[in-house]
Formats: structure tokens, sequence, C-alpha cells
């Protein structure tokens, strides 16, 4: 079976006491609101008002990226540079860092099997810019400019930098062979990357108008990056396809996101886990907890309910790496405040073995080591963390993905987003807007001399 598990035994009151801990009782109590909600949330998919359900359905868009994708890579291109902030540049982080091999960009193109190396510019810090664009030939690079108003400072920014430098040092008519760019579609709404594409004859892709961007990642927004660094859009879509007909399940224990969002909330608003750690064990998990980061904190933490009243919502949501975190966060955990929730993301079988050899025989100590697997001490590690958090009365979701693999790894994103629009029915909050963040963004504009 590829099918991910969730399993919240450990999240609940008979293993972490009722202060700490779901109760039946709690369960069968939020039912009723999780199914009313899945209610509405079905209404507003049919209604297209929500399209990130749906994306991988879309097969004209998968055919199209892939003849898109294989065309630019018949360029044989060195560097794949996105030009973008946010969603529009966490998805793909996620999808390389879990699909590719680990030291992606040091192997030789042939160990990349011909995909181009992958620099994901998601700030303006001068230094790193610059770092990149010495690193990456013009000639030799191709740059993916993402934003679906054009708007964004800090993606614009990096793109007129960018097309300086191509019609500088390859001529304008170049350009078109070195700058894709990803945005709304023409005719719903205006954005300053179509003007760009119409001067300089760009290939562009459209993101659906009804989806934003921490909810992009099965758009082109990803989907192309994806197909340029070969993985397969095909087995993203099969993913998604399995977690959307479980998620899709008017029931509480049989419908995996819903499951998620009912505890996480409960334990939130009853039991003070005002703090939710994504905790991955292992390392091609990390940029997936990263994703979630941004997908949890922009879309429930909001000042106002729906119906405009003063509720300060959400939970704070931090990422950790075990084993790696077990050295540097977990003392906290155990000891520390106990508000927080934990989610364990585990595989269950990695694609590689490592042995530890028969070495180093005149320290005892260490005899425990000897001939094991690194395979089998993380395992070792991860059940060691798991009960030391029951010990300590903190709660805990495991999820369980059986192996690491695009299949496996689109159900675990499609499910956390489906998580996140139930937990914002159950806030009662816009799970699909940001606010918060718009006024920063007027603030820096009007520094720089712009209007707004």
């Amino acid at each position: 079976m590829q099918d991910i598990k969730i399993d919240i035994s450990r999240a609940k009151a008979s293993a972490v006491g009722k202060e700490h801990g779901i109760s039946p009782d709690e369960l069968r109590e939020i039912e009723p609101r999780v199914l009313a909600a899945h209610d509405l949330l079905r209404q507003e998919r049919a209604e297209g008002k929500f399209g990130f359900y749906d994306l991988y359905r879309d097969q004209d868009t998968f055919r199209r990226v892939n003849a898109v994708a294989q065309e630019f890579l018949g360029r044989r291109y060195d560097n794949l540079v996105i030009l973008g902030i946010g969603g529009s540049a966490l998805g793909i982080t996620a999808l390389n860092t879990a699909l590719n091999p680990a030291y992606y960009n040091v192997l030789s193109r042939a160990g990349r099997k011909g995909s181009p190396r992958l620099f994901v510019m998601d700030n303006i810090d001068p230094v790193t810019f610059r770092a990149m664009l010495r690193l990456c030939n013009p000639m030799k690079t191709l740059y993916v400019a993402i934003s679906k108003s054009g708007e964004t400072a800090e993606t614009m920014s990096q793109l007129m930098i960018a097309l300086e430098i191509l019609a500088r040092k390859l001529g304008r008519e170049e350009v078109r062979n070195h700058l894709v760019v990803i945005t709304s579609p023409r005719g719903h709404s205006r954005s300053l990357l179509h003007p760009v594409a119409d001067e300089y004859g760009l290939t562009s892709f459209d993101i659906p108008p009804n989806v934003g961007g921490r909810f992009s990642v099965f758009s082109p927004v990803g989907l192309f990056p994806a197909a340029l660094l070969g993985i397969p859009l095909d087995a993203l879509a099969e993913g998604c396809a399995a977690m959307d007909e479980r998620c899709a399940k008017a029931s509480l224990q049989e419908n995996p996101a819903y499951l998620r969002a009912a505890v996480q909330y409960v334990l939130n608003e009853r039991k003070g886990k005002r703090i939710s750690v994504m905790m991955p064990y292992a390392d091609g998990l990390r940029d997936v907890a990263d994703w979630y980061r941004q997908l949890w904190a922009e879309s429930l933490g909001k000042r106002l309910s729906l119906t405009g009243e003063e509720v300060y919502a959400g939970q704070t949501p931090v990422k950790a790496l075990g084993a790696t975190d077990q050295h540097s966060q977990v003392q906290l955990y155990r000891e520390g405040p106990n508000d927080k929730i934990f989610s364990i993301v585990e595989v269950t079988r990695f694609e590689k073995t490592m042995r530890i050899p028969e070495v180093l025989p005149g320290i005892d100590e260490l005899s425990y080591l000897r001939g094991k697997t690194m395979n089998k001490l993380m395992n070792a590690e991860l059940q060691g963390t798991l009960d030391a958090l029951k010990v300590s009365q903190r709660p805990v979701i495991r999820v369980m993905l059986p192996r690491l693999n695009a299949h496996t790894v689109a159900q675990l994103l499609y499910m956390l987003e489906v998580e996140t629009a139930m937990s914002g029915r159950l806030y009662n909050v816009n799970t699909f807007d940001q606010p918060g963040v718009e006024e920063g963004k007027r603030i820096a504009r009007r520094l720089m001399g712009g209007r707004g």
C-alpha cells in the first residue's frame, strides 16, 4: 500500500492525560461541527470558490507544462533560477528536497539525469543574490519569475536585475529563451508581468484566479519547475487523487485531514496547545515542514473572524528535524511549557541502507552500534522521542509515509492543504486571505517612494 497513515493515539487523553489530550467525548462533540464545515467546503469547491482541490485534475495544464519543460530541457541549461517568495518558492523547494537526491546541486549533470541545478531566490539579500549571479552564467540559465499580481517588490526587483543582465549580455532577442513568467491569467486581472511578457515575447503560465500562493504547489507554480527537475508529474497527480478520495469523506475518523484539523483545534482551544511543531524524521521532508509553516500561519493567524469579531486566532507553527533537533529543541519540548502539539512525520522504509561497520573494537561502549544500520538507529531515535514525549504528557500526531516518493509526498501536501481549509472553518476565519501581510507591503512601498 502506498497510502500514508495518521495515528492520533498519542494525542488522546488515554495517552497523555485529560489535561493535555483529546477525549472520546471531545471528539464526538466536535464531529457535528466538522461535518457541517465539510458541507460548506464541498459547496465552495463545487462553486469554484477555491480551486486548490482540483488542480491535479487539470490535465491540459499538466500536458502543457510537460511539453514546455521538455522544450526548455532540450536547450541544456545548467541552472534553473526561481524568482519568487513565499508560496512561489516554498512548494518547489519542498518537492525538490523530498524527491531529488541529497546534495542535488553538486551532482554532475548525469547524476541529475540532465536536469539543471536549482536556485530558489526567496529573499532579497544582496549578498546572496549577487553570489547566485556569479555562479549562474546567464547563457546557461533559465529564470522563472513567479508572482500572481506582478506587484511583489522582492520578485520584481530580482526580475529587473535579471532582465538587464540577459539583455545586455545575450541581447534582447535572447531573453525569451532564458525567462519564463508565471502569473495571473490575462483578462481576469492585470499583472505587471503581462507587459514584461509582451515586450520580450516570453512563455507564460497562468495561476488560476481562485488559487492563492500558499495553495499553489500543484499549479504551474510548482509543476513547471518540478518538470524541469525531473519530478514525475503523473505520480504527483495520482497522489493527489488518492488523498482527495479520502478527504472527500464526510467522516471524522476516515478523513485524515479532518481528523488532524479537529485534534489540533480542540487541543489549541481547550488544552492551551498554542504551538504546532512539525518534526519529520527524514532529511527529505525538512522543507515540507517549512512549506507547512507558511500554510498554517498565514491561513489561520487572523485578528478577525468571518463575522468581524476580534478573535486573534491561530497556532504558531514551528519546524524541527529528527534526529537533529533532539539535540537542540527536545529539551524545551519535554521540560518547557506544555503548550505544544507535535506532528511527527515518519518514513517507514528509506530508499537506502547504511551499515555501521565493525570498527573501534577496543571501545566497549560502542558495541551497541557495531554491525547495526543507521536506519535502525534512526528508528530507535524516533521511538525514543515518541516515548519520551508521552512520558512528559506531550500530545503527538504521527504521520507515516510508507516510502518517500512523488505519490506519497503529493498525498502529504494535499492532506495538509485540506486540513488547513477545514481548520479555517473551525476557527471561523478566512483561510485564504492575508491582510496582516499586506500592510507591511504597503509601508515598504511608501518607504521606497512608491504609491499606496
